[in-house]
């Protein structure tokens, strides 16, 4: 007799409050509406950046992982697809809504920027969506990546994240891998712009392999560029020219968002070689893990990255905690306002990277500006390399 659902995911129904994301960017109207608090329409940083960081640190760790003999009945429940499917319909209601109120007069501008925040982290979120998407071999699931994408008009991740990050990750070559004594403001235009010049290089080099130009239909970045296309275009041609700052702002916020993630999961960390000069197959141990449950919840397992880069294939209610991987001291919305304060960021996080490698920091993916001083003998005072074990 089959076992229920339920016993073999104790998280089986929390995943649908995943959904409470999207979600936020609806909530603001109703809550000032009924209200009057017209803070209601900051709700999104205030839920994000405050209130899952207090119920994380309250609730704890997950510690939950799925059996092997549950692997396959798991993979292949539909219901956890559903639960990554309804975040675009949601997602795009809510930008709807936001463009009518950005265009209209009852907002003043501290209003609509605090609607402009909201929707931004959601769009960011969603890009988190299209990450879980996009890993999938269904045609349509991939389709629908790059439809959670377009509200952020981030359309080349779908290439570079698949084909250029996965490959290259924990290595000096990868972008979105932040190196040890990089701050997030050196690495935020760093990400952002190599990121488009591999997912340039990588589209370009495939089509080329297949006897296709740049502007053929079958280019995966101008197909979802193609979909923020239409989805702005619309907007526009609906509610007016007076929209496009609003929504390059959200825009920006959500990219924002989704590269200070990438910061958080990889800094510091480098990936073994081989005698032949190449990198070893990514392990656990190449990217920071965090288990708390309620930002595992509501980010559908992002946080058990370490898994995810291990296994890229496994959909997100599969993933599992390692105790090999390095484990963040706190989950991901706590790890974001960390890394914005650099001082606070490498005082916190520097020793981690050189207790994982214990102690030798020539293990360690140095921004190459800081290695003279990361790397100087302790007796100077400048070394981390007998860091806390």
């Amino acid at each position: 007799m089959d076992k229920p659902q339920s016993r073999t995911d104790p998280k089986r129904y929390l995943w649908a409050l995943g959904l409470i994301a999207p979600a936020c960017a609806l909530l603001p109207s109703q809550l000032v509406y009924r209200t009057g608090i017209e803070a209601f329409w900051w709700i999104g940083p205030v839920i994000v950046l405050i209130a899952i960081p207090l119920v994380d640190w309250i609730v704890g760790e997950d510690g939950a992982n799925p059996r092997d003999e549950d692997y396959q009945a798991l993979s292949n429940d539909r219901y956890y697809r559903w639960c990554t499917f309804l975040f675009l319909p949601i997602q795009l209601v809510s930008l709807m809504i936001a463009c009518a109120m950005w265009t209209g007069d009852e907002l003043d501008l501290v209003d609509k920027l605090g609607l402009a925040a909201t929707v931004g982290l959601v769009s960011g979120i969603g890009i988190n969506a299209a990450h879980e998407l996009g890993h999938r071999v269904e045609r349509s699931e991939r389709w629908l990546a790059k439809i959670a994408l377009a509200q952020s008009a981030y359309g080349h991740f779908f290439v570079e994240h698949n084909r250029g990050h996965h490959v290259r990750v924990a290595t000096p070559e990868d972008p979105a891998s932040a190196r040890l004594g990089e701050s997030l403001w050196r690495f935020l235009p760093r990400s952002i712009s190599g990121g488009f010049r591999s997912a340039y290089t990588l589209e370009r080099d495939r089509l080329r392999r297949r006897d296709r130009g740049w502007w053929s239909p079958h280019n995966h970045i101008l197909q979802a560029w193609a979909m923020s296309a239409v989805l702005f275009g619309t907007l526009v041609a609906i509610w007016g020219p007076a929209l496009i700052p609003w929504l390059i702002v959200q825009a920006a916020i959500g990219i924002g968002l989704l590269e200070t993630v990438n910061y958080v999961e990889h800094y510091g960390l480098l990936r073994r070689r081989r005698p032949n000069g190449r990198y070893e197959r990514c392990t656990p141990r190449d990217s920071w893990n965090s288990d708390r449950l309620v930002t595992n919840i509501f980010l559908f397992h992002l946080q058990r990255h370490s898994d995810h880069h291990a296994n890229p294939g496994r959909r997100y209610q599969t993933l599992r905690s390692d105790d090999e991987a390095p484990q963040l001291p706190a989950g991901y919305p706590t790890m974001i306002l960390l890394a914005t304060v650099p001082p606070l960021w490498r005082r916190v996080m520097d020793p981690k990277v050189a207790a994982h490698y214990d102690g030798d920091l020539n293990c360690a993916n140095i921004e190459p500006s800081k290695r003279g001083k990361l790397l100087r003998p302790a007796a100077d005072g400048g070394s981390l390399r007998r860091g806390p074990r």
